[in-house]
């Protein structure tokens, strides 16, 4: 029976990436851990590194003591690509550095060195140094150092030591000394004052001579000075310009901060907010973890059946019309070690959850139906996993129908540049029956190898963090997530923020609905006790506190609302176009719609829906969007903006059905999206104006014409169709209509009749006409209305 490179890498104590390049370099073709060789060729490598590992334990143990130079280290592992030395090789070897090994060198110790002083720097509180003295003479040769208890000390010339403000005193010169001359001002640079200490001052502007004098230690009389040597003329109250005060200060040792009327100074707590946490090295924390996948595919391929039978639990039976429209999180346990499973929707609504789930996972399972193959909705969910750049492992599900093709599927795996193993590819395909639970144990054992070869590992003493799959507001529970935990633990009692909402975890529940007191690192839970739903796809992470916890989300909601505020503030574009197309939405009719939904992931999904509903004949507006029950004030709002209010997967609070019949406001209630979609499109459609269709009915040729005591009849035969009393009709002379109205008297000799049909005679008499002649056709027709279409 062949042998699987992970297996056998273990039994020699090797890495599977080293192993594969081994086995490639020797000419076995493999691909992945997963690829296998046949048994005697894993028997011959094993025996090969168990001799290799004997002869080197051996050599290590003749090894000569420390005064020997150091030998290169033995590597047990084979290098890539290369045979291993067999233990006659490595003793020719040893052989050989025994007769080339040079002789040990012996090195004089320490103390029979020559030493080395160097002369001490003379100490800051020295006396000053006299105002003149001879130029040094040239240096001569230093002579070698001679060791003294106590040498004397040397004296080095050094530049006097600034003193900070007030100014230093010049040191007093001799009678030829040269007078002191200011600086220029291309000199004014920012110097250090003695021991290297600047001092930070902050002034506002205006930035007065006196005040700014008064600031740096110096008389206001003396800055005036100092101004004018650099040709600047200034009266004690009159402001100097911020780069030349700013050269002034860095003169005097101060670093100059400039305040503006306006500026919003950093608080303490925004400070602390900037600095950035001091990264630790938590290499020696990390642990290994459960893998995160994620099922994808088009819908009704049996993504959730195939979840169900490996959960055991009736899972797709629940769901609405056989689609799944929530993300699911569960974790199983396969050989002492747990996996946690996402299961995405597959209606083209969802296309968010989809990816949402997708940039969640670490391998991403893509289950395509063996008799249908690729689907639009599969294209879109492979996108997604190539886009997250996760391992992609394909279930080729209904493998077991009639009908089944999966050469066919693997055919399109290699269109789509995703070939798999069995076709020279590194994308594993398994054949599998989500109904029959064929092929299952050989996914979960694909799943677990390609996490192994992940090497996914995470900090499990960190503080909690993660993201949410999915929000809702139940009932008696009030806002609810459904998370998974990426690092860290989560403990009851955290404090968590997500946005601009918050919690103190006061219950955590898995994916059984038992309650649990902690979650790990992969693991999905669902809290209770969140200020409001968070949004789906966000991040969470742990802080210090509630209060500290609510602080961040108070703010974070208040960044928010001053974003949209200043968007609001944007100009409009008053062109002639944008008048007009303003007044064309105001005719235009619209739609306005409630929408209430059970959960977060709905929320978005079925907006998108209404949102991507295009016509130019009428709009569609969500006037608000919530989780939750239809309660009373979503009748309010609805019945104050004339809006339709529709539920998904919700119920109505006690007395809400009653206050909408009261208030006249229609609520529809809805389980499958896509009957969802096509009743709003009914109801648009309805406030369009139907378009009108002429049916003709029948003709007739006028053969005669008769008077009567109100004006004359057209004595006519019916030449197809019928005549019906009270239908529209026309005269056509020629091609020329001579009038157009209804049927008010038909005959059929001296009786009246509703209707004469084709090959009979008849008398008509057209509803305020009498100028009949021979030859004319009268035709008769209704005009009927049809629902105009978006």
């Amino acid at each position: 029976m062949s042998v699987r490179i992970h297996e056998l890498a273990k039994r020699i104590d090797m890495d599977n990436k080293e192993l594969l390049a081994l086995l490639k370099g020797r000419g076995f073709e493999v691909k992945t851990a997963s690829s296998a060789i046949d048994p005697i060729s894993a028997e011959s490598i094993e025996k090969e590194f168990k001799s290799a590992r004997a002869a080197t334990t051996a050599v290590a143990s003749d090894e000569a003591p420390v005064e020997e130079a150091p030998k290169p280290p033995v590597t047990v592992r084979p290098p890539q690509g290369a045979f291993v030395k067999t233990a006659s090789d490595i003793e020719r070897e040893r052989a050989a550095v025994e007769a080339a090994k040079p002789k040990a060198i012996v090195m004089p110790p320490p103390a029979m060195r020559a030493p080395f002083s160097v002369p001490p720097r003379p100490r800051p509180s020295m006396p000053p140094m006299p105002a003149s003295r001879p130029a040094p003479a040239t240096p001569a040769p230093r002579p070698a150092p001679v060791e003294a208890p106590h040498p004397a000390p040397v004296y080095t010339p050094q530049p006097a030591p600034r003193m900070a403000p007030p100014p230093p005193v010049r040191p007093v010169a001799s009678p030829v000394s040269a007078p002191f001359t200011p600086p220029p001002p291309a000199q004014l640079e920012a110097k250090s004052t003695a021991g290297g200490d600047v001092k930070i001052l902050s002034l506002k502007t205006p930035i007065i001579v006196r005040e700014f004098a008064t600031s740096i230690g110096l008389r206001p009389f003396k800055l005036i000075s100092e101004l004018m040597e650099v040709g600047i003329f200034a009266s004690l109250n009159q402001a100097i310009d911020e780069p030349v005060a700013i050269k002034l200060a860095e003169k005097h040792g101060y670093l100059l901060e400039v305040k503006h009327r306006g500026d919003v100074q950093p608080t303490e707590k925004t400070l602390k907010k900037v600095e950035k946490p001091v990264e630790e090295d938590e290499s020696k924390f990390l642990e290994p973890r459960p893998p995160v996948v994620c099922i994808l595919g088009h819908v009704d391929h049996g993504k959730t059946t195939l979840l169900d039978t490996i959960r055991k639990a009736n899972v797709a039976a629940g769901e609405a019309g056989g689609i799944t429209q929530h993300i699911g999180a569960y974790q199983v346990e396969r050989n002492g070690r747990k996996i946690t499973f996402l299961d995405t929707p597959g209606h083209a609504a969802f296309n968010k959850m989809r990816s949402r789930g997708a940039n969640s996972t670490d391998i991403a399972i893509l289950v395509v139906a063996a008799d249908d193959g690729f689907m639009p909705q599969t294209d879109e969910a492979l996108k997604y996993a190539k886009d997250a750049k996760v391992s992609i492992i394909v279930a080729i599900n209904k493998s077991d129908v009639k009908g089944a093709n999966v050469d066919r599927v693997k055919l399109q795996m290699q269109e789509r540049g995703i070939p798999s193993e069995d076709w020279g590819g590194e994308t594993i395909a398994v054949p599998v029956s989500a109904l029959k639970g064929d092929g299952i144990d050989n996914l979960l054992e694909n799943i677990l190898l390609q996490a192994e070869v992940l090497e996914l590992k995470v900090n499990p003493k960190a503080p909690a963090s993660g993201v949410v799959i999915e929000a809702e507001i139940e009932v008696g529970r009030g806002s609810t997530a459904t998370v998974i935990v990426e690092r860290g633990t989560l403990k009851m009692g955290d404090a968590l923020v997500c946005g601009s909402v918050y919690t103190k975890v006061k219950a955590l529940f898995d994916d059984k609905g038992e309650p649990v007191k902690s979650a790990g690192p992969a693991t999905p839970v669902k809290i209770i006790g969140w200020s409001g739903p968070p949004e789906a796809g966000a991040k969470f992470k742990a802080v210090k506190n509630e209060r500290e916890a609510k602080d961040i989300a108070e703010e974070t909601a208040q960044a928010l609302k001053n974003v949209v505020t200043g968007d609001a503030a944007v100009p409009k574009d008053t062109s002639i176009d944008a008048l007009f197309a303003s007044i064309a939405a105001t005719q235009k009719r619209m739609l306005k719609v409630v929408l209430k939904c059970d959960v977060y992931g709905s929320v978005e999904a079925v907006r998108g829906l209404l949102e991507g509903i295009k016509s130019d004949k009428v709009g569609l507006e969500v006037v608000a969007a919530e989780v939750g029950l239809v309660s009373k004030n979503d009748v309010l709002l609805a019945s104050t903006s004339g809006a339709l209010i529709i539920g998904f997967n919700t119920k109505n609070e006690s007395g809400a059905v009653a206050f909408a019949k009261h208030h006249g406001v229609a609520i529809q209630h809805y389980q499958i999206i896509y009957e969802l979609a096509d009743k709003v499109k009914e109801a648009l459609a309805d406030l369009l104006e139907p378009d009108l269709k002429e049916v003709k009915l029948g003709g007739a040729e006028v053969r005669a014409t008769f008077p009567i005591a109100k004006g004359f009849v057209a004595g006519c035969l019916v030449t197809d169709g019928k005549i019906t009393r009270n239908a529209k009709a026309r005269v056509r002379r020629g091609k020329e209509i001579i009038h157009e109205s209804s049927v008010s008297t038909l005959r059929r000799f001296k009786d009246d009749a509703n209707e004469v049909r084709a090959g009979l005679e008849c008398g008509i008499r057209l509803d305020g006409f009498d100028g009949y002649e021979q030859g004319d056709l009268i035709e008769c027709f209704e005009i009927q209305k049809i629902r105009a279409t978006l």
